[in-house]
């Protein structure tokens, strides 16, 4: 494996700034690495070798004239396939959006366009964002970087195990209820969901719209500051755009101090139904942060018990009002029954054939919890527990600057392990869906390896909306004393996947 895709995305940013390599040289280095595994790995829905590396020499060539560049000019990123993208098919890996080139960019793609960076490709997801281990995604589950018997966490697999597996530097994800942050804890990156309203979520395929937020994924903290500091910001095709700026996450990520800073342990998000080996790490960073001066103290937030059922209400239905639109009439596919078929049954065969199971389960229960008679008694309910969670985070907030948790119960399980359980597997969320409730900022972070496993752990800080930059700054520094205790960062002690696709065995 090459050392230059090994560094992190600053890293690469100091070099191409340097003229030490070229975007050209780098992008050319990433594509034949995810030529030689995505086979594999299935990070990628789609490679966009042609125009990624028309992209990069672009890039090239303005600095070589002298021409004012964006900081992170000619760094290759990933894009989760449910935003849309111009040049390259966007099916928010589903068969009913197969081979679909959308009309226009999403307003993050737009940006990272604008800053020069080679989008390398689309990565793969569970269809339509709903799974928590991307096994369904219409085009095969993407595999851990990790154990490629192992999930790479969902619905955001692709892009965490691209970054976990260095087929990107840096990517771009979705969080509607963990979507970001579980994959991050199973595959040892970082990854980040952002205050809502704060990255628009213009061009992104809507799952539950009060709850998806876009963020990025990258190996560590800094990166996903870097990131955000491009993505963020207010955008009028978004009518939940937050109007001003959150400030720059870049420097809080730079402070690495969290002396005094009040770091909630939340009571009902550790302890029974947590793996050991999580919750030795999780306690072992705690204590890294108290011995640095911060103030550990435990919160409860009494109504994160429903947290689930609540959230499993409020998405299916977002989700069934969503995904109307896929009707057969206006793009995607479209299937015709035989004989003469009336709209309605081209639309009925069309669903069938293109939508899998999950999604078929998510549409049947929220329409059911949308219909008249059932509106109050379910999805009304749901969003008062939602109210009741938002009020446990402010009283939680008003004894600590940051909450902390694990970020998932148990490191990855195996693929297949829960697929014909769905109840098992949305219990994998139960950490990080009271922050997309709630609309607040959450990063995971990786802490170490499980000692029963040997397999990632990760922790979960959430702050207060708007609060982001807080995040970046006790990430930073966990990050920093976990160096200096290990002596060495978390992605070097990855296995490499030349290695792990050799043996087989998966």
């Amino acid at each position: 494996m090459s050392e230059l895709i090994k560094k992190n995305a600053s890293e690469l940013v100091s070099l191409l700034q340097s003229g030490e390599v070229s975007s050209v040289e780098v992008t050319t280095e990433f594509l034949n690495h995810i030529h030689a595994t995505n086979g594999v790995i299935n990070s990628y829905l789609h490679v966009s070798d042609e125009t990624a590396l028309e992209a990069a020499a672009a890039v090239d060539a303005d600095r070589a004239a002298g021409k004012p560049l964006h900081a992170l000019a000619g760094l290759p990123i990933a894009v989760k396939d449910n935003l849309t993208t111009t040049d390259a098919p966007t099916t928010s890996g589903s068969k009913i959006l197969e081979g679909w080139v959308p009309p226009y960019d999403a307003t993050v793609v737009t940006k990272l366009r604008q800053a020069g960076m080679p989008i390398l490709g689309k990565t793969n997801l569970d269809e339509f964002a709903m799974g928590s281990s991307t096994e369904f995604s219409a085009f095969g589950p993407s595999r851990n970087p990790w154990a490629l018997d192992r999930i790479p966490g969902g619905s955001g697999g692709g892009s965490s195990s691209a970054v976990g597996g260095y087929l990107a530097p840096i990517a771009i994800g979705s969080d509607t209820g963990g979507s970001i942050r579980f994959p991050a804890s199973v595959t040892g990156t970082v990854g980040i969901k952002p205050t809502y309203g704060a990255v628009s979520r213009y061009g992104l395929i809507a799952l539950a719209s009060s709850l998806d937020q876009i963020g990025p994924v990258s190996r560590n903290v800094l990166d996903s500051a870097l990131l955000q500091d491009v993505i963020a910001g207010h955008d009028p095709h978004d009518s939940t755009s937050l109007p001003e700026s959150l400030g720059s996450m870049t420097e809080a990520a730079k402070k690495l101090d969290v002396k005094g800073m009040r770091i909630g342990v939340i009571k009902e998000l550790t302890g029974a139904g947590f793996q050991a080996g999580v919750t030795e790490r999780f306690n072992q960073s705690l204590q890294l942060l108290a011995d640095a001066g911060a103030e550990i103290v435990e919160v409860s937030c009494p109504s994160f018990e429903y947290a689930i059922a609540a959230y499993y209400l409020i998405l299916p239905a977002e989700a069934s009002s969503n995904l109307a639109k896929f009707d057969s009439v206006r793009f995607g596919m479209r299937v015709a029954p035989e004989g003469n078929p009336t709209i309605e049954r081209v639309m009925a065969a069309t669903r069938e054939a293109g939508f899998g199971p999950e999604v078929k389960r998510r549409i049947i229960l929220g329409t059911y919890a949308l219909s008249s008679g059932y509106y109050d008694a379910y999805y009304g309910s749901a969003q008062k527990v939602r109210t009741l969670i938002q009020r446990d985070f402010a009283a939680a907030f008003e004894k600590a600057d940051v909450l902390v948790s694990p970020t998932a119960p148990t490191t990855a399980f195996k693929l297949g392990e829960k697929v014909e359980d769905p109840l098992a597997m949305y219990l994998n969320d139960i950490a990080t869906i009271p922050a997309n409730l709630a609309g607040i900022p959450g990063i995971s972070l990786p802490v170490g390896i499980a000692s029963e496993d040997g397999l990632p752990v990760g922790i979960q800080f959430l702050a207060p909306a708007r609060e982001d930059a807080r995040l970046y700054q006790v990430g930073a520094a966990l990050e920093a004393l976990q160096e200096t205790a290990w002596g060495h960062t978390m992605m070097s002690q990855a296995p490499d996947l030349h290695e792990l696709i050799a043996k087989g065995g998966f």
